[in-house]
């Protein structure tokens, strides 16, 4: 099997021997759930729960509030006790939670079942968004919108991230291993409501195993292939994914539907699956428990909502004192500035690091090695753009591509002058779209 990949990347230490032998456990249900009502890209859902209201696991609890929405079901069976305002980790900014304490007997609110190979793409693209379900990679962009295009125009290609190039994770993985079922019947769901009658898995060498078992999952299903991709980060970033398994380039400023194709994470195929096949909506999600600053690395299935706290005590608790808790992986994932903050359906993992035996050295001026523009998986030339954009030179830095970067962190992490590029851009990105936004206004 030949090993594919994609210009550019880097090679940081996987770590991924701490979780990958670890099977999946289903944690305990917490006594208390915190769920923000914000956890999808796009409009967040209305908050349709009042005080005092008794709900059921699976019950919507706030509404889907626009085309780049979905709605938020309560992953336990309880009691509204308040809705109140957490620091959202991701928005930096505190959002509206609802608190639900949760009853001993769980009673479940479940949607009919639905046979995929008989029911109509419009009816499998309905349940999709009905359950609430978002990128599990991390990202939590609506799954249904990636297809609402392909109802009138079909695509071609339905591809499965199965990379899981970030360091340290491996729930995606496991899901492989011990789930391949229910993935291979959620990217066939998925190539229905595409229209597409081809579909590709993209596994990393790094996981033989996974490769072994999906190719043999797939075996007699000729519309779908396994491909081994060259384990290297970042991988699994949608553009470069596409271009690694098919040779394809999705264009500037435009999407993978663009050529034909649409992408979706393992976890989120299963949790199609899982919505079609049982109705059940999005109301847990798998999550690596992970990092040397933890004692026994685990891969769970967890409710939304459990306070992150309860999943490092499921671990076994801290290894020595930890410096920071990350919510998923060390390249993209944010930190923590409390581990009270709830799984969210953005949480892929949580990651445990210690205290370091030296600080870490300051950043330094750059020395132009160029280095950063070797790894950019985007071929963009980020020593450059990091001097426009502390420079506010905006519009500047827009026209050399800003926004084409994919924050992936390849640049920081080689740069020898210890550069965060990527807090720089962000930064611009943000500031560059808030005063268009208002021009246009």
């Amino acid at each position: 099997m030949a090993v594919l990949t994609f210009p550019g990347g880097i090679h940081p230490p996987e770590r991924k021997e701490l979780s990958e032998k670890a099977s999946l456990e289903r944690m305990p249900l917490p006594k208390t759930v915190y769920c923000f009502g914000h956890q999808n890209l796009g409009a967040p859902p209305k908050i349709i729960c009042e005080v005092g209201q008794r709900v059921k696991t699976g019950q919507v609890i706030a509404q889907q509030s626009g085309a780049v929405s979905v709605p938020l079901h309560s992953p336990v069976t309880g009691t509204v006790k308040e809705i109140t305002k957490m620091l959202h980790p991701a928005q930096k900014k505190k959002l509206d939670v609802i608190v639900i304490e949760r009853e001993e007997k769980e009673e479940w609110e479940l949607m009919d079942p639905i046979d995929f190979t008989t029911a109509s793409r419009e009816v499998l693209y309905q349940r999709i968004l009905d359950a609430g379900i978002v990128g599990l990679g991390g990202a939590a962009f609506p799954t249904h919108v990636k297809y609402t295009s392909t109802l009138v125009r079909p695509a071609e290609l339905v591809i499965i991230n199965g990379a899981e190039c970030e360091p340290y994770l491996t729930i995606d993985h496991r899901f492989m291993l011990e789930r391949g079922d229910e993935l291979l019947n959620g990217l066939r769901i998925l190539m229905k409501v595409a229209g597409a009658k081809k579909g590709i898995i993209g596994i990393e060498t790094n996981k033989p195993d996974a490769v072994s078992r999906m190719t043999e999952l797939a075996a007699h299903d000729n519309g779908i292939d396994v491909l081994a991709v060259k384990t290297k980060y970042p991988q699994g970033a949608e553009k470069q994914l596409i271009y690694t398994t098919t040779r394809l380039k999705v264009p500037v400023g435009g999407l993978p539907i663009d050529i034909g194709v649409v992408m979706n994470n393992v976890g989120t195929a299963v949790a199609v699956a899982e919505a079609v096949i049982e109705g059940k909506p999005i109301v847990e999600r798998g999550v690596t428990i992970t990092g040397e600053g933890i004692q026994h690395p685990k891969n769970v299935i967890a409710r939304i909502g459990t306070p992150i706290s309860e999943l490092i005590e499921f671990a076994g608790g801290y290894k020595g004192e930890p410096e920071k808790v990350v919510a998923g992986g060390p390249m993209t994932g944010p930190l923590l500035q409390t581990t009270e903050t709830p799984v969210m359906k953005s949480t892929s993992g949580v990651l445990v690091l210690p205290k370091p035996k030296k600080a870490a050295a300051p950043e330094k001026p750059c020395i132009n090695c160029n280095q950063c523009v070797e790894v950019c998986p985007m071929a963009l030339e980020p020593n450059f753009l990091v001097k426009l954009c502390k420079a506010k030179k905006n519009d500047e830095a827009v026209d050399m591509n800003l926004l084409s970067c994919i924050e992936c962190g390849a640049c920081a992490y080689i740069c020898p002058a210890r550069i965060d590029h990527v807090k720089t851009f962000q930064l611009t990105k943000k500031v560059y779209r808030a005063m268009n936004t208002k021009g246009r206004k």
